[in-house]
Protein backbone atom coordinates (compact mmCIF):
# COMPACT_ATOMS: atom_id res chain seq x y z
CA UNK A 1 0.00 0.00 0.00
CA UNK A 2 2.17 2.59 0.94
CA UNK A 3 4.45 1.21 -2.35
CA UNK A 4 1.66 2.07 -4.30
CA UNK A 5 1.30 5.65 -2.75
CA UNK A 6 4.76 6.83 -3.16
CA UNK A 7 4.37 5.58 -7.16
CA UNK A 8 1.56 7.48 -7.47
CA UNK A 9 3.24 10.41 -5.61
CA UNK A 10 6.45 9.87 -7.80
CA UNK A 11 3.88 10.08 -10.94
CA UNK A 12 1.96 12.77 -10.43
CA UNK A 13 5.34 14.99 -9.65
CA UNK A 14 6.69 14.24 -12.64
CA UNK A 15 3.50 14.87 -14.26
CA UNK A 16 3.71 18.81 -12.62
CA UNK A 17 7.47 19.37 -14.01
CA UNK A 18 6.19 18.44 -17.53
CA UNK A 19 3.14 20.58 -17.63
CA UNK A 20 5.85 23.52 -15.99
CA UNK A 21 8.24 22.96 -18.29
CA UNK A 22 5.12 22.86 -21.47
CA UNK A 23 3.41 25.41 -20.09
CA UNK A 24 5.37 28.39 -18.19
CA UNK A 25 8.42 28.23 -20.80
CA UNK A 26 9.13 31.22 -22.44
CA UNK A 27 7.99 31.42 -26.67
CA UNK A 28 11.00 32.69 -28.45
CA UNK A 29 11.53 32.73 -32.19
CA UNK A 30 14.75 33.07 -33.66
CA UNK A 31 14.94 36.15 -35.89
CA UNK A 32 16.42 39.26 -34.82
CA UNK A 33 14.05 40.60 -31.77
CA UNK A 34 13.09 36.70 -30.98
CA UNK A 35 9.53 37.84 -31.09
CA UNK A 36 9.15 40.26 -28.83
CA UNK A 37 8.97 44.01 -29.01
CA UNK A 38 11.93 45.87 -27.97
CA UNK A 39 13.48 49.46 -28.41
CA UNK A 40 13.04 53.11 -27.87
CA UNK A 41 10.43 55.65 -30.42
CA UNK A 42 10.92 58.86 -28.48
CA UNK A 43 8.29 60.02 -26.80
CA UNK A 44 6.04 57.17 -28.05
CA UNK A 45 7.72 54.39 -27.04
CA UNK A 46 5.45 53.42 -24.59
CA UNK A 47 2.21 54.19 -26.80
CA UNK A 48 1.28 50.65 -29.08
CA UNK A 49 1.61 51.64 -32.38
CA UNK A 50 -1.64 52.73 -34.97
CA UNK A 51 -3.42 49.90 -36.79
CA UNK A 52 -2.53 49.82 -40.57
CA UNK A 53 -4.11 47.17 -43.29
CA UNK A 54 -0.70 45.33 -42.62
CA UNK A 55 -1.15 44.86 -38.70
CA UNK A 56 -5.20 45.59 -38.52
CA UNK A 57 -4.44 45.31 -34.76
CA UNK A 58 -1.75 46.98 -34.50
CA UNK A 59 1.18 46.86 -32.08
CA UNK A 60 2.36 45.46 -28.67
CA UNK A 61 3.45 47.81 -26.21
CA UNK A 62 6.84 47.56 -25.77
CA UNK A 63 8.11 45.02 -23.62
CA UNK A 64 12.10 45.90 -22.95
CA UNK A 65 13.15 49.59 -23.59
CA UNK A 66 16.34 51.52 -22.47
CA UNK A 67 13.83 54.81 -22.47
CA UNK A 68 12.19 55.54 -19.20
CA UNK A 69 8.59 56.02 -18.92
CA UNK A 70 6.64 59.16 -18.66
CA UNK A 71 5.57 59.44 -14.40
CA UNK A 72 1.94 60.63 -16.48
CA UNK A 73 2.14 57.96 -19.17
CA UNK A 74 3.00 55.48 -17.10
CA UNK A 75 3.94 51.91 -19.16
CA UNK A 76 1.02 49.75 -19.14
CA UNK A 77 2.40 46.94 -21.41
CA UNK A 78 6.16 47.45 -20.15
CA UNK A 79 8.07 44.23 -18.74
CA UNK A 80 11.04 44.04 -16.74
CA UNK A 81 14.19 42.77 -18.94
CA UNK A 82 13.96 38.98 -19.85
CA UNK A 83 15.21 36.43 -22.03
CA UNK A 84 13.01 36.09 -24.97
CA UNK A 85 9.20 36.59 -24.19
CA UNK A 86 7.75 35.41 -21.10
CA UNK A 87 4.17 36.01 -19.97
CA UNK A 88 2.60 34.90 -16.35
CA UNK A 89 5.88 33.72 -14.82
CA UNK A 90 4.18 34.41 -11.26
CA UNK A 91 0.88 33.37 -11.93
CA UNK A 92 2.32 29.64 -13.65
CA UNK A 93 4.75 29.43 -10.73
CA UNK A 94 2.07 29.93 -8.16
CA UNK A 95 -0.22 27.42 -9.73
CA UNK A 96 2.03 24.92 -10.88
CA UNK A 97 3.97 25.09 -7.46
CA UNK A 98 1.32 24.76 -5.12
CA UNK A 99 -0.09 21.50 -7.22
CA UNK A 100 3.78 20.04 -7.79
CA UNK A 101 4.09 20.44 -3.28
CA UNK A 102 0.21 18.79 -2.68
CA UNK A 103 1.25 15.86 -5.08
CA UNK A 104 4.34 15.44 -3.03
CA UNK A 105 2.74 15.44 0.32
CA UNK A 106 -0.07 13.26 -0.88
CA UNK A 107 -2.91 15.92 -2.09
CA UNK A 108 -2.99 16.24 -5.35
CA UNK A 109 -3.26 19.39 -7.43
CA UNK A 110 -6.46 20.30 -5.55
CA UNK A 111 -6.11 18.32 -2.61
CA UNK A 112 -8.24 15.52 -3.93
CA UNK A 113 -5.77 12.84 -5.20
CA UNK A 114 -7.08 10.74 -2.11
CA UNK A 115 -10.23 10.77 -3.34
CA UNK A 116 -9.16 9.65 -6.89
CA UNK A 117 -9.39 5.92 -7.63
CA UNK A 118 -7.09 5.86 -10.99
CA UNK A 119 -4.34 7.52 -12.82
CA UNK A 120 -6.95 8.73 -15.34
CA UNK A 121 -8.20 11.45 -12.39
CA UNK A 122 -4.67 12.57 -12.22
CA UNK A 123 -4.18 13.12 -15.79
CA UNK A 124 -7.81 14.72 -15.63
CA UNK A 125 -6.67 17.43 -12.92
CA UNK A 126 -3.46 17.80 -14.78
CA UNK A 127 -5.31 18.36 -18.55
CA UNK A 128 -7.63 21.04 -16.42
CA UNK A 129 -5.12 22.92 -14.86
CA UNK A 130 -3.12 23.12 -18.28
CA UNK A 131 -6.65 24.20 -19.45
CA UNK A 132 -7.49 26.99 -17.03
CA UNK A 133 -3.52 27.98 -17.37
CA UNK A 134 -4.07 28.58 -21.18
CA UNK A 135 -7.52 30.23 -20.84
CA UNK A 136 -6.00 32.97 -18.37
CA UNK A 137 -2.92 33.15 -20.13
CA UNK A 138 -5.24 34.15 -23.25
CA UNK A 139 -7.51 36.45 -21.19
CA UNK A 140 -4.82 38.56 -19.59
CA UNK A 141 -2.86 39.04 -22.57
CA UNK A 142 -5.74 40.56 -24.24
CA UNK A 143 -6.18 43.08 -21.27
CA UNK A 144 -2.53 43.80 -21.06
CA UNK A 145 -2.88 45.28 -24.49
CA UNK A 146 -4.33 48.81 -25.21
CA UNK A 147 -6.27 49.54 -27.97
CA UNK A 148 -3.85 51.34 -30.95
CA UNK A 149 -4.55 54.76 -31.65
CA UNK A 150 -5.03 56.60 -35.04
CA UNK A 151 -6.34 55.58 -38.10
CA UNK A 152 -4.97 53.70 -40.88
CA UNK A 153 -2.57 54.51 -43.73
CA UNK A 154 -4.32 53.74 -47.64
CA UNK A 155 -0.97 52.12 -48.67
CA UNK A 156 -0.86 48.34 -49.41
CA UNK A 157 2.99 48.31 -50.08
CA UNK A 158 6.30 50.11 -49.98
CA UNK A 159 6.23 50.09 -53.50
CA UNK A 160 7.62 53.69 -53.90
CA UNK A 161 3.85 55.43 -54.06
CA UNK A 162 3.37 58.42 -52.62
CA UNK A 163 2.32 57.73 -49.27
CA UNK A 164 0.22 60.91 -46.95
CA UNK A 165 2.36 62.73 -44.67
CA UNK A 166 3.15 61.11 -41.65
CA UNK A 167 0.60 62.03 -38.66
CA UNK A 168 1.17 63.87 -36.10
CA UNK A 169 -1.52 62.48 -33.62
CA UNK A 170 -1.78 63.45 -30.01
CA UNK A 171 0.20 64.40 -27.38
CA UNK A 172 1.78 60.99 -25.92
CA UNK A 173 0.58 59.77 -23.14
CA UNK A 174 -1.85 62.60 -22.79
CA UNK A 175 -1.29 65.95 -20.40
CA UNK A 176 2.00 64.02 -18.32
CA UNK A 177 5.15 65.17 -17.90
CA UNK A 178 7.96 63.01 -20.39
CA UNK A 179 11.18 62.36 -17.95
CA UNK A 180 10.39 64.78 -15.80
CA UNK A 181 9.96 67.53 -18.45
CA UNK A 182 7.08 68.54 -20.82
CA UNK A 183 6.69 66.29 -23.50
CA UNK A 184 8.54 67.17 -26.51
CA UNK A 185 6.76 68.73 -29.09
CA UNK A 186 5.98 66.83 -32.30
CA UNK A 187 5.21 67.64 -36.21
CA UNK A 188 4.16 65.64 -38.98
CA UNK A 189 6.89 64.27 -41.17
CA UNK A 190 6.47 63.60 -45.15
CA UNK A 191 7.45 60.09 -46.16
CA UNK A 192 8.30 59.52 -49.30
CA UNK A 193 9.53 56.74 -52.44
CA UNK A 194 13.17 56.78 -51.17
CA UNK A 195 12.12 56.42 -47.65
CA UNK A 196 9.85 53.59 -48.43
CA UNK A 197 12.61 52.17 -50.19
CA UNK A 198 15.33 52.50 -47.56
CA UNK A 199 12.81 50.70 -45.05
CA UNK A 200 12.73 47.61 -47.26
CA UNK A 201 16.94 47.31 -47.95
CA UNK A 202 17.07 48.06 -43.76
CA UNK A 203 14.77 45.32 -43.42
CA UNK A 204 16.92 42.58 -45.59
CA UNK A 205 20.44 44.39 -44.41
CA UNK A 206 19.54 43.77 -41.00
CA UNK A 207 18.55 40.43 -41.42
CA UNK A 208 21.83 39.38 -43.24
CA UNK A 209 24.11 41.04 -41.28
CA UNK A 210 22.35 38.92 -38.01
CA UNK A 211 22.66 35.84 -40.03
CA UNK A 212 26.33 36.90 -40.35
CA UNK A 213 26.60 37.74 -36.50
CA UNK A 214 28.10 40.95 -37.93
CA UNK A 215 28.18 43.19 -35.48
CA UNK A 216 30.16 46.57 -37.18
CA UNK A 217 27.22 45.96 -39.87
CA UNK A 218 24.34 46.18 -37.13
CA UNK A 219 25.91 48.97 -35.53
CA UNK A 220 26.19 50.93 -38.65
CA UNK A 221 22.20 50.09 -39.54
CA UNK A 222 20.43 50.37 -35.79
CA UNK A 223 20.87 52.33 -32.95
CA UNK A 224 23.20 51.29 -29.93
CA UNK A 225 20.19 50.27 -28.35
CA UNK A 226 19.31 47.79 -30.69
CA UNK A 227 22.31 46.64 -31.20
CA UNK A 228 23.11 46.06 -27.90
CA UNK A 229 20.03 43.40 -27.96
CA UNK A 230 21.33 41.60 -31.51
CA UNK A 231 24.33 40.98 -29.01
CA UNK A 232 22.44 39.66 -26.71
CA UNK A 233 21.02 37.55 -28.70
CA UNK A 234 23.68 36.15 -30.44
CA UNK A 235 25.92 35.47 -27.45
CA UNK A 236 23.13 33.33 -25.91
CA UNK A 237 23.11 31.76 -29.47
CA UNK A 238 27.15 30.98 -29.14
CA UNK A 239 26.78 29.81 -25.55
CA UNK A 240 24.02 27.56 -27.01
CA UNK A 241 26.67 25.98 -29.89
CA UNK A 242 24.02 27.33 -32.67
CA UNK A 243 23.84 29.95 -35.35
CA UNK A 244 20.66 31.78 -36.85
CA UNK A 245 20.85 31.55 -40.41
CA UNK A 246 18.22 34.07 -41.94
CA UNK A 247 17.48 34.25 -45.70
CA UNK A 248 15.30 34.61 -48.61
CA UNK A 249 14.19 37.97 -46.79
CA UNK A 250 11.25 39.43 -49.02
CA UNK A 251 8.73 42.90 -48.23
CA UNK A 252 5.49 41.15 -48.76
CA UNK A 253 3.18 44.22 -47.75
CA UNK A 254 3.85 47.36 -45.97
CA UNK A 255 2.04 50.15 -44.64
CA UNK A 256 3.21 53.73 -42.81
CA UNK A 257 1.86 53.18 -39.19
CA UNK A 258 2.87 57.10 -37.91
CA UNK A 259 5.43 59.57 -38.92
CA UNK A 260 7.00 62.53 -36.98
CA UNK A 261 9.56 64.54 -35.65
CA UNK A 262 11.15 65.23 -32.12
CA UNK A 263 13.47 67.96 -31.97
CA UNK A 264 15.74 67.06 -34.61
CA UNK A 265 15.00 63.61 -34.60
CA UNK A 266 12.54 62.37 -37.00
CA UNK A 267 10.90 58.60 -36.48
CA UNK A 268 8.99 56.46 -39.16
CA UNK A 269 7.18 53.52 -37.57
CA UNK A 270 5.94 50.70 -40.54
CA UNK A 271 4.00 47.63 -40.77
CA UNK A 272 5.72 45.20 -42.40
CA UNK A 273 4.54 41.52 -43.55
CA UNK A 274 7.84 39.79 -44.72
CA UNK A 275 8.88 36.09 -45.56
CA UNK A 276 12.15 34.32 -45.17
CA UNK A 277 13.64 31.28 -44.33
CA UNK A 278 14.54 31.18 -40.47
CA UNK A 279 16.52 27.93 -39.23
CA UNK A 280 18.68 27.16 -36.29
CA UNK A 281 21.86 25.35 -37.16
CA UNK A 282 24.44 23.81 -34.81
CA UNK A 283 28.14 25.62 -35.10
CA UNK A 284 30.24 22.32 -35.46
CA UNK A 285 27.92 20.36 -37.64
CA UNK A 286 25.63 22.31 -39.32
CA UNK A 287 22.99 20.38 -38.84
CA UNK A 288 19.04 22.10 -38.68
CA UNK A 289 17.87 22.07 -35.19
CA UNK A 290 15.18 24.29 -34.94
CA UNK A 291 13.19 25.82 -37.77
CA UNK A 292 10.74 28.54 -37.21
CA UNK A 293 8.06 30.82 -38.80
CA UNK A 294 8.67 31.17 -42.74
CA UNK A 295 6.27 34.58 -42.38
CA UNK A 296 6.24 37.55 -40.09
CA UNK A 297 4.56 40.66 -39.68
CA UNK A 298 6.28 43.60 -37.22
CA UNK A 299 6.60 47.20 -36.47
CA UNK A 300 9.68 48.33 -37.18
CA UNK A 301 10.60 52.20 -35.91
CA UNK A 302 13.04 53.96 -38.04
CA UNK A 303 15.03 57.28 -36.86
CA UNK A 304 17.07 59.56 -38.18
CA UNK A 305 19.12 62.66 -37.64
CA UNK A 306 19.80 65.36 -39.95
CA UNK A 307 22.36 64.57 -42.86
CA UNK A 308 22.23 60.83 -41.85
CA UNK A 309 20.36 57.88 -42.76
CA UNK A 310 17.05 55.90 -41.41
CA UNK A 311 18.54 53.56 -38.77
CA UNK A 312 16.29 50.84 -36.79
CA UNK A 313 15.51 51.95 -33.24
CA UNK A 314 13.01 49.67 -32.58
CA UNK A 315 11.06 46.03 -33.49
CA UNK A 316 7.36 46.09 -32.20
CA UNK A 317 4.96 42.21 -32.29
CA UNK A 318 1.58 42.61 -33.86
CA UNK A 319 -1.44 41.91 -31.86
Amino acid sequence: MLTQISRRRRVAALLALATALTVAAPVVEARPGGGGSMGSRGSRTFNAPSATPTAPGGGMTMQRSQTSPSPGMGSPGMQAPAQGRRFGGGFFAGLLGAGLIGALLGGGFFGGLGGLASMIGLLFQVGLVVFVVMLALRFFRRRNEPAGAGAPYARSSLDGQQGPAGQMGGAPGGAGMFGGQRPPQTRPVQIGPNDYQAFERLLGDIQEAYSREDRVTLGNLSTPEMVSYFDEELRNNASRGVVNKISDVKLLQGDLAEAWAEDRTEYATVAMRYALKDVMVERTSGRIVQTDSSEATELWTFQRQPGRGWVLSAIQQTR
